[in-house]
C-alpha cells in the first residue's frame, strides 16, 4: 500500500501544476505558440520532482492542450476548442447512454487499432504494452486506482499501430475515455457497479497476447470483446437510481 500512497500523492502534485498550467493557458497567459518554460524551470518554480512535472505535462498533452517538439520543447497549442463537435467526449453528461455511445464509437477505432497493433508493432511497442498490462496488475494487487493504468494500456496499442492518427484520436478524447472516471460524474461521486479491475485485467492479458502472437483476427475479437462487455456493465445500470444502495465498490 505504501507505493500506491506515494503514487496517489504524486498524482495530486502533478495535478495541481496542471491545474496551474492549465488556467495560464485557458486565460491568455500562454499564447498559442508560446514555448512552456524549460522542464528545471518548471522544477524550479513549483519544487517538485522532475516526474511530478513530466506527468503534469503530460496531462496538459493528452488534453490537447500542448504538444513536445522533439528538442525544441513544450508549445501551447491554446485552450480547447469550443466546438461543439470537438467536445463529443468531454463535455460534461448527466446520462449512462453517453457512455454507452462512446463505447460503441470506440468499438469501430480501437478493434482496428488492435489487428493494426498486432501486423505492425514493434518489439519496443510491444515491450510498452506488455509494461502497462503489468502496471495494472500491479496496481490491483495493491488496491490502487487502475483508471491511469487503463488509459495508457490503450494508447500503447493505438501507438502501435504505427498510425498516428489512432493515437491522436484517443488523445483527443483523454482519459474520460475510461468510462469509469465519467460514470463516477455521472452518478455524482457513486459508483454501483462492482469493482471490475480483475475481469478488466483478463480481457487487457488476452489482447495482449493476441497482438504479441501477431494474430490480427484474434486481436480485434479480443478488443470487441473488451468493449463491448463494458457496454453490457452500464446497460444494465440505465434504470439505476442514486438513492438506490450500492453492491460493490468502484
Amino acid at each position: 500500500m505504501q507505493g500506491s500512497d506515494r503514487q496517489g500523492a504524486r498524482r495530486t502534485l502533478s495535478s495541481r501544476v496542471s491545474d496551474a498550467l492549465r488556467a495560464q493557458i485557458e486565460a491568455g497567459y500562454y499564447a498559442p505558440g508560446d514555448k512552456l518554460p524549460t522542464e528545471p524551470a518548471l522544477i524550479d518554480r513549483f519544487g517538485f520532482s522532475r516526474t511530478v512535472i513530466r506527468e503534469a505535462i503530460a496531462a496538459l498533452r493528452a488534453d490537447g492542450l500542448v504538444e513536445s517538439r522533439q528538442g525544441a520543447g513544450v508549445f501551447v497549442i491554446g485552450p480547447r476548442q469550443t466546438d461543439p463537435a470537438l467536445k463529443l467526449f468531454t463535455s460534461e453528461t448527466d446520462k449512462i447512454s453517453d457512455i454507452i455511445e462512446e463505447l460503441e464509437l470506440r468499438i469501430a477505432i480501437e478493434v482496428e487499432a488492435a489487428g493494426l497493433a498486432a501486423a505492425r508493432s514493434s518489439p519496443a511497442q510491444e515491450a510498452e504494452i506488455l509494461a502497462q498490462v503489468d502496471n495494472f496488475a500491479s496496481l490491483v494487487a495493491q488496491g490502487g486506482s487502475t483508471a491511469e493504468a487503463d488509459f495508457h494500456f490503450h494508447m500503447a496499442i493505438a501507438t502501435a499501430t504505427n498510425n498516428a492518427r489512432f493515437r491522436t484520436f484517443l488523445e483527443h478524447v483523454g482519459r474520460r475515455m475510461i468510462p469509469r472516471v465519467k460514470f463516477r460524474t455521472v452518478m455524482g461521486g457513486v459508483d454501483p457497479l462492482p469493482s471490475r479491475d480483475e475481469p478488466i485485467l483478463r480481457e487487457h492479458r488476452e489482447i495482449a497476447d493476441a497482438i504479441l502472437a501477431r494474430d490480427p483476427e484474434r486481436a480485434r475479437e479480443a478488443m470487441r470483446r473488451h468493449l463491448v462487455t463494458g457496454i453490457k456493465r452500464y446497460r444494465s445500470l440505465t434504470s439505476w437510481r442514486p438513492n438506490q444502495k450500492s453492491d460493490g465498490q468502484g
